[in-house]
């Protein structure tokens, strides 16, 4: 049997030598709120490339200060921090894997000095500030500060662009009825509520060339939020959009309860798979190889997303493959090593 983990796989002519992606996760580390690449995120990515992950996404990148769900986030809206960003993609390339970066935008979940906005002026919870409704104006404006960062990420090399419309940010907010009760073009049907994630993902193609994938949350837990069988239209709109993959997560639009699992999202990117027959990248308590091919082998998703594993061990490709009996690769300076 052919391991199918450690295949390559071709995405709109870009190989992963393997379906291991490092998920996003926010490291809260850019100092004197300027956004900029650190020496941290230039040891933490390099670290898993070493590691031999073939898909590293960079964590959630803010289109505008604004965007930020913090002031220590990394940030996009400036041509100031192409450097840093350029110098992060140069090191990760030279270890053998492929870039990609999340672009982001925190909307009522934003935690920063100032006006936050959202599609409806419903707080998180009690204890958070109240958004702006967005004016058209702001919904137009936004949707260039995505183009503009998916512009800057054109001009850093980057070669995967993730849009997050995930975990309760923005573009989540629009998608989801619990968040989003506005009554014109951009609510008040699944088809309007789409309608900014649709003018962001053409935006963004009019400057990229490369695979677009979106980060979506594909379980409310709320009786009147959105579920995995809503997100197959989504996932089919998307899709005609020439969205390359779907990356399928869960919750956090509204404080909820979440039952958690080992694999406790595989589920919702399997529905969305099928169900849209698109591609998709599970993630979410996923820790070991077995596990991993498990989810590959019944053709549940496409890529498999590793974020917390990779936090405790940044070799986690080596020790899926002693797990699968699979000989892959050291990096020639661990030779002796592994």
């Amino acid at each position: 049997m052919t391991t199918k983990l450690f295949e390559t796989i071709q995405l709109e002519g870009l190989a992963l030598k393997n379906r291991i992606v490092m998920a996003p996760m926010c490291m809260y580390s850019s100092h004197d709120e300027n956004g900029k690449v650190e020496n941290w995120h230039k040891t933490h990515y390099t670290s898993r490339a070493v590691g031999g992950v073939g898909l590293i996404i960079q964590e959630a990148t803010a289109v505008t200060p604004q965007g930020r769900i913090s002031s220590r986030d990394l940030g996009i809206w400036s041509d100031e921090h192409i450097e840093g960003l350029t110098e992060l993609v140069t090191l990760v390339k030279e270890q053998g894997s492929k870039i990609g970066i999340q672009l982001a935008h925190a909307g009522r979940k934003a935690m920063v000095e100032g006006e936050i906005i959202a599609p409806s002026p419903i707080p998180f919870h009690d204890n958070m500030q109240t958004p702006k409704e967005m004016s058209l104006e702001d919904i137009y404006s936004t949707i260039s500060a995505f183009k503009e960062g998916a512009l800057r990420a054109k001009k850093a090399h980057y070669d995967v662009i993730e849009i997050h419309a995930a975990h309760g940010y923005l573009i989540n907010e629009f998608l989801s009825p619990l968040t989003n009760h506005r009554t014109d073009e951009f609510g008040g049907s699944p088809e309007g509520r789409y309608l900014f994630l649709r003018k962001i993902i053409e935006a963004v193609k009019e400057v990229w060339e490369g695979p677009i994938f979106v980060r979506v949350s594909a379980h409310d837990y709320h009786p009147d939020g959105l579920q995995a069988e809503d997100y197959i239209n989504i996932g089919a709109w998307m899709k005609e959009q020439g969205v390359s993959v779907i990356d399928v997560s869960s919750g956090a639009v509204v404080p909820a309860k979440i039952p958690v699992f080992p694999g406790y999202q595989v589920k919702l990117s399997e529905t969305i798979k099928h169900g849209a027959d698109v591609k998709t990248g599970a993630v979410g308590l996923i820790t070991n190889g077995w596990q991993a091919e498990e989810i590959l082998q019944n053709d549940r998703a496409d890529l498999i997303f590793i974020g917390r594993e990779l936090l405790r061990d940044p070799y986690w490709p080596r020790s899926a493959a002693k797990d699968l009996d699979v000989e892959i690769d050291a990096p020639k300076p661990y030779e002796r090593g592994w």
